[in-house]
């Protein structure tokens, strides 16, 4: 079980697309951390309440959404750690990863870049004034090693990879920004892995089963980054295993 003790005292989390496969294993493994006091879990569709759990609702394709959302948690707040967990690498007919230049379209590229992307990012811009100032506070979003420019050698998968890249721009921006005044604030990119959730299952074939994660694997794995996370590590993009994947 991870004990996120680096945060210093009793920590607020809030999670940002709990009714996934990801998320909701994050939800379930950070409320029964003994470092935790309290978890926010947000998505479309509200998931259970539960003991230290407090569903909300949130379209992150909706700024007001978001907005209403953070306004909702501002007596709660300061939060230590925000997770964004969404994600869309595919969605029946209307969008699957290009294998060719040939298949790009612009209505897929457009949604691949708002939930990958665009959602993250408004995300953070109303709930890093929630962030704890005195102490150790991270906000992260689950990115992907295919994100990497520098690690590209296969092509393909055109809308996913790009706008992975342009999320880990986004995150690198705000690292940035926030360390102007928020010395111990973090922004980071955890890649998660290969998880036997939705989004991975008609790509798993080839996987090896021991690189083949379970959700509830995944998310300790991400807490255990997220938990040995230093100032020095913002800006950055973190492997489940704690290595760091290049721009």
């Amino acid at each position: 079980m991870t004990d996120l003790s680096s945060f210093g005292g009793p920590l607020r989390a809030a999670v940002i697309g709990a009714s996934g496969g990801i998320g909701g294993a994050l939800v379930a493994r950070l409320a029964a951390d003994p470092a935790v006091e309290a978890v926010y879990a947000f998505s479309r569709r509200p998931v259970p309440a539960a003991e230290k759990v407090a569903p909300g609702q949130m379209d992150t394709d909706d700024d007001a959404s978001v907005a209403a959302a953070a306004k909702g948690l501002a007596a709660a707040a300061p939060l230590g750690l925000v997770i964004v967990a969404s994600g869309l690498l595919h969605d029946g007919a209307a969008l699957q990863p290009e294998k060719s230049f040939r298949h790009l379209e612009a209505a897929a590229l457009a949604r691949s870049f708002q939930v990958n992307s665009i959602g993250p990012a408004l995300v953070a811009k109303h709930f890093l004034p929630l962030l704890d100032r005195e102490r150790k506070a991270v906000f992260a979003a689950l990115s992907a090693r295919v994100g990497s420019i520098g690690d590209n050698r296969m092509g393909g998968w055109y809308g996913y990879r790009a706008a992975k890249a342009a999320l880990n721009m986004t995150i690198r921006c705000l690292a940035i920004e926030v360390a102007r005044n928020r010395k111990q604030t973090l922004c980071v990119g955890l890649h998660p892995g290969t998880v036997d959730s939705r989004l991975s299952q008609p790509f798993q074939r080839g996987v090896a089963p021991e690189k083949l994660f379970s959700p509830a694997t995944a998310a300790g794995h991400l807490l255990s980054v997220v938990d040995g996370l230093t100032p020095e590590d913002s800006g950055k993009v973190f492997a489940w295993d704690g290595q760091e994947i290049p721009a």
